[in-house]
């Protein structure tokens, strides 16, 4: 059952520059209007950090604060952030968008993958979105095991003639491509920290480690799968009914193994400590709006070249059979692992040159090159919208259309 709080005005904090009001006083109404327990919001436009909010409790039932510090998880809002470490490699010359990802990790060419580029894997389009091999908890934490069941599955479709959510599986693709062109052969998880999270003085962990004090991550306030039939009207129906059979793609791309497929047991240390790179990243909320705003003014932070930028801002190559995502059920958009704009989910300016990703329960975060913007949002208490949850929609609107004057976010606006 969703859980419902009480949040004392008091309890919000932080502050926004001047003529961004209408962004804080939307945070406001999230709490007092759309159910918010605890969440946060930062905006950088043109490398400056102009909205920066937080408040409610960090654990609803305990009535634990939220703190400028705390850290939260975000599901798939983390695959943004992962994908700047691909972003990285490519500005380094490490990976070609166009090269197959064989010539990087040859063992991948089994199963019929080796011609598979880079590409397309990043645009979900390879098929890979299910893993036939089971894992345990104690196999994901050993990327060695992690790297032979990618390298053995075989395609669910032909790749490139259609898409499908790699809900989870994308960041153990990307994560493996990082360990075989890194010349330190480093995973994922401890590049960022290294190579983007450290150099730029942000908190965000790929894979939470032992030092940091659990007392300062928000408690995800989830839901059951079985929840989801009550909100079929925000959920999808091809999703829902997908979601639910075990033995559909869709199931099996957020199922293995079964203890990923809730949102509470994120909460868990032993899932908070593996390295989900499409998953489980938690950090503040500030950090990803910091990386998406460099990004969103030319990446000079975070090394990213013009030919980089000009990749990620391009519209996504759709894959020959339409935009019927397989997993999702419903029309959707990739590009070298981010959405981009599409009609049912606008953002950004009407150029519909930004960059994100959302994440389950309502999080996300985005870049925005049209007016320099790196947007961030994250809460504890999950929703039941693939994307444009309420809470978060209230924020982006306030912010692009009321204070930057840009198009709607509201996918039905004319």
């Amino acid at each position: 059952m969703v859980l419902k709080v009480d949040v004392p005005h008091e309890l919000i904090s932080g502050g926004v520059d001047e003529g961004y009001g209408p962004v804080a006083d939307a945070f406001r109404r999230n709490f007092a209007e759309r159910g918010e327990i605890g969440a946060a919001c930062a905006v950088y436009r043109d490398g400056q950090k102009v909205v920066d909010l937080w408040g409610g409790y960090r654990d609803g039932r305990r009535r634990e604060p939220w703190r400028e510090d705390t850290l939260v998880t975000v599901f798939s809002t983390t695959k943004g952030v992962s994908g700047l470490a691909i972003a990285v490699a490519h500005a380094r010359g490490w990976i070609a968008h166009d090269e197959p990802v064989a010539t990087y990790w040859p063992e991948f060419a089994a199963g019929g993958k080796e011609a598979v580029t880079v590409r397309q894997l990043l645009a979900h389009q390879a098929g890979l979105p299910a893993i036939d091999r089971p894992l345990s908890v104690a196999d994901l934490a050993d990327l060695d095991v992690v790297a032979a069941a990618l390298a053995a599955q075989r395609p669910a479709w032909a790749p490139g003639t259609r898409h499908g959510y790699h809900a989870i599986s994308l960041g153990w693709y990307e994560g493996e491509l990082i360990r075989r062109v890194d010349p330190h052969h480093r995973t994922l998880g401890r590049f960022f920290a290294e190579e983007i999270a450290g150099p730029l003085g942000v908190e965000f962990h790929i894979g939470v480690p032992e030092s940091v004090d659990p007392e300062r991550i928000a408690t995800i306030h989830g839901y059951k799968p079985a929840e989801l039939l009550l909100h079929m009207g925000t959920m999808p129906r091809g999703f829902v009914l997908g979601f639910l059979n075990p033995r559909s793609v869709t199931a099996r791309s957020f199922a293995n193994p079964k203890v990923l497929s809730q949102t509470g047991n994120y909460n868990l240390p032993e899932v908070r400590r593996l390295e989900l790179p499409a998953a489980n990243g938690t950090g503040e909320v500030r950090a990803i709006a910091r990386l998406y705003g460099d990004a969103a003014t030319g990446g000079s932070a975070l090394g990213l070249t013009a030919e980089t930028l000009d990749a990620l801002i391009r519209p996504a190559q759709a894959p020959t059979g339409g935009l019927d995502d397989v997993v999702l059920h419903v029309p959707t958009q990739f590009s070298l692992g981010y959405v981009k704009p599409f009609p049912a989910l606008r953002f950004g300016a009407a150029g519909d040159r930004a960059f994100g990703t959302p994440g389950a329960g309502g999080s996300f975060g985005f870049a925005d090159p049209e007016t320099g913007v790196g947007f961030a949002y994250a809460m504890n208490r999950a929703g039941f919208h693939l994307w444009d949850d309420p809470r978060e929609l209230a924020l982006r609107e306030a912010l692009f259309r009321t204070v930057l004057g840009e198009r709607s976010q509201r996918p039905d606006a004319r």
